[in-house]
């Protein structure tokens, strides 16, 4: 059943034109400096598109127009789909949260943590026992000690990479037998780590459902919700965004390409979607699960999937800050995480505005969103731009709270 938002002018709800077409003329302008190739810009609040603004190219090299209903690789904007999906099946009894992961995979019945992940000067990888069962818990709140090859200590990145862990040539079976035989950066349960963790939950998913998350996601959220053009691909060249070429190398930033459907359904990374697409997904969980007349988890589900699932004395890994700024889920900043987002736990502390209990990711290629239930205020940036991405996070925030002025 497909559900299309109803629009409004800004002004029905309580925005301001003038300011919010401050955004649209910042980001023009750095298209026509070449700053970035495009965008798609979404705003909604009390349930109305009050903005869905396409700007510049979807393909600047190929001079091809960057269009509302344009499909971008949305990245990390996978997984809070994923931890959906796992929720939905803890309603329906098929999984418990706060089950042990090797439940549902066996092979992770015995794993090693590594000693100091984040040593540089170690010499050989020390691995002591975990100290207590990784749970689902700890996937959704990435409290799991799994981390990016990327963004493990030099001995862990090797191990990491010699079993080939984040390969586009695995099955989601075949990806954690690989994770099985790695230690984890840290014992579970006591570190907020970036990582496979969502990767992770995707097989739990298959394993509780029985069907291969592609096709869970697809049947059992996208084609509810109306998400027509939600999927892991292919899809046509003609409505896929791009990346422009970096000066600074000649080349585009490397991304999977669009056109061919991926062996791996990594369920932290693989979609594909458009704004108007996630701003229904986002309206689901801004009514508390439910859209159109279409209820995918209770109102006390998303509750508690959108509260803090980290306490005080739950550590931060040393790449939290660096990776995501302002937006890192550490108490510095007021931010926490949830089964699936970071959420935001006090009105100061963050340099960007922002209210009490909005909830919200990104990808790594660009795209952006979050949910302010206090404002009933969902708002996305879709751009293909990995490099800028932090700033144009940044930008987004403060352009849409300060065009909000009733």
């Amino acid at each position: 059943m497909a559900f299309a938002m109803p629009w409004s002018k800004p002004e029905e709800v309580g925005l301001s034109s003038e300011r919010l077409n401050r955004l649209i003329d910042i980001l023009k302008a750095d298209v026509d400096k070449g700053a970035v190739p495009g965008a798609v810009l979404l705003v909604a609040r009390h349930g109305k598109i009050i903005c869905l603004e396409a700007l510049g190219y979807r393909d600047r090299e190929a001079g091809a127009a960057m269009a509302p209903d344009t499909i971008f690789r949305i990245a990390s904007m996978t997984k809070p789909l994923t931890s959906v999906a796992a929720m939905m099946l803890a309603e329906e009894g098929k999984l418990l949260i706060a089950d042990p992961v090797a439940r549902y995979i066996p092979e992770f019945a015995d794993l090693k943590v590594a000693v100091d992940s984040d040593d540089a000067s170690a010499t050989t990888l020390k691995t002591e026992p975990v100290h207590r069962a990784m749970t689902l818990q700890d996937l959704l709140r990435h409290t799991s000690g799994l981390t990016y090859a990327h963004l493990a200590g030099p001995l862990l990145r090797k191990a990491y990479e010699a079993v080939d862990a984040s390969g586009e040539k695995q099955s989601n079976a075949e990806m954690v037998a690989k994770l099985s035989r790695v230690p984890l950066a840290y014992q579970p349960g006591t570190t907020w780590q970036y990582g496979m963790s969502t990767d992770v939950l995707g097989r739990v998913v298959e394993v509780a459902s029985g069907f291969g998350l592609d096709r869970f996601i697809v049947e059992r959220i996208c084609k509810p919700l109306g998400l027509v053009d939600t999927d892991f691909g292919p899809i046509a060249m003609a409505r896929s965004a791009e990346p422009q070429v970096d000066p600074a190398s000649g080349k585009r930033p490397p991304m999977r390409e669009t056109t061919i459907r991926p062996k791996w359904i990594s369920g932290g990374s693989a979609l594909l979607s458009t704004a108007s697409d996630y701003a229904r997904f986002c309206q689901m969980l801004l009514n508390s699960g439910e859209l159109g007349g279409i209820r995918l988890l209770s109102p006390i589900t998303v509750a508690l999937m959108t509260s803090d699932h980290l306490g005080p004395e739950t550590r931060r890994s040393p790449s939290t800050p660096i990776l995501f700024g302002a937006l890192a889920p550490i108490p510095e900043f007021g931010l926490g995480f949830g089964l699936g987002f970071a959420v935001r736990t006090h009105s100061g502390r963050n340099p960007l505005p922002g209210s009490v209990g909005d909830f919200f990711w990104s990808g790594v290629s660009g795209t952006y969103f979050w949910i302010d239930p206090k404002e009933q205020l969902i708002a996305i940036l879709m751009m293909q731009a990995p490099i800028q991405r932090v700033h144009y996070r940044y930008l987004m925030r403060t352009m849409v709270y300060q065009a909000i002025v009733d």
